[in-house]
């Protein structure tokens, strides 16, 4: 059945793409015109919902606590594959800000967008780190919510959490705004960085806000390993039960939601 994957794999890149052509003149516009960036979020959600609606895979956002469209926050999710960053525009609740490797400048088109209307970043450039930092700090300012990867990079032993980097919780400290815990536990099996793409149906674990105020610098490490050990537990609680048995989480109030987003 190998070449039937490999076929999906191929729509799937055409869902992802011919969505992108037909709203790039938006997003160019977009550009050009300041004032309008707060559309972006819509645009983004309108892209990812044609990207599963044209994959045939139905995908659900669960919100244990639904943050607010008025309010920033730092949103920290897991990171397995492209389809993360598509995902997050289901997610996300009013204007945001991704915050992502600079390789993505060289995606023709797409990164011609993503360096204009989010914040790339160098991260073999202490110089442009900073800056890329500063940026978010004042895109914050501005109302923007923050959405990183706190591992830097895609994990390579999806579903296993990679240790988290500092960026996202030192924005969180800094502002007094509060951490977003996600949890994408099945993009990996749609589409992971070492097999072919296969049908499976999305999910995405919107987790209670995790409060900042009052925090300094100080409590960086207890906020990291608070971040990480929500994260991670959602994930064990998704895992098939074949490879992995005694990892699930026993606490039920990780079953939960107070709403959920069909698509």
């Amino acid at each position: 059945m190998q070449w039937l994957r490999k076929l999906y794999g191929i729509w799937l890149l055409l869902c992802f793409v011919l969505p992108f052509l037909l709203l790039f003149p938006l997003f160019l516009l977009i550009i050009i015109v300041k004032p309008w960036r707060r559309l972006i979020k819509p645009l983004n959600r309108f892209w990812a919902q044609c990207f599963f609606a044209g994959g045939f895979i139905p995908y659900k956002v669960i919100y244990q606590h639904k943050p607010s469209s008025r309010q920033p926050y730092v949103y920290c999710a897991n990171h397995t594959t492209m389809i993360d960053i598509i995902a997050m525009g289901l997610v996300v609740q009013g204007p945001y800000s991704f915050m992502g490797k600079a390789e993505l400048n060289k995606v023709p088109l797409f990164g011609f967008m993503f360096s204009r209307l989010h914040i790339p970043v160098n991260r073999i450039s202490k110089t442009q780190s900073y800056q890329a930092m500063q940026k978010a700090l004042d895109r914050v300012d501005q109302g923007y919510s923050i959405l990183m990867y706190p591992e830097g990079t895609r994990s390579k032993k999806a579903p296993t959490l990679q240790r988290f980097k500092d960026g996202a919780f030192r924005i969180a400290i800094e502002k007094q705004i509060p951490v977003v815990p996600v949890t994408l536990p099945y993009n990996w099996i749609i589409a992971g960085n070492d097999q072919l793409p296969q049908w499976h149906r999305g999910e995405a674990v919107v987790h209670a806000p995790i409060e900042t105020k009052g925090l300094t610098m100080d409590d960086l490490p207890t906020l990291k390993k608070q971040t990480f050990t929500v994260i991670e537990n959602e994930l064990k609680r998704h895992q098939s039960p074949q490879p992995i048995t005694d990892h699930r989480s026993a606490d039920p109030s990780q079953n939960g939601s107070l709403g959920q987003i069909n698509l």
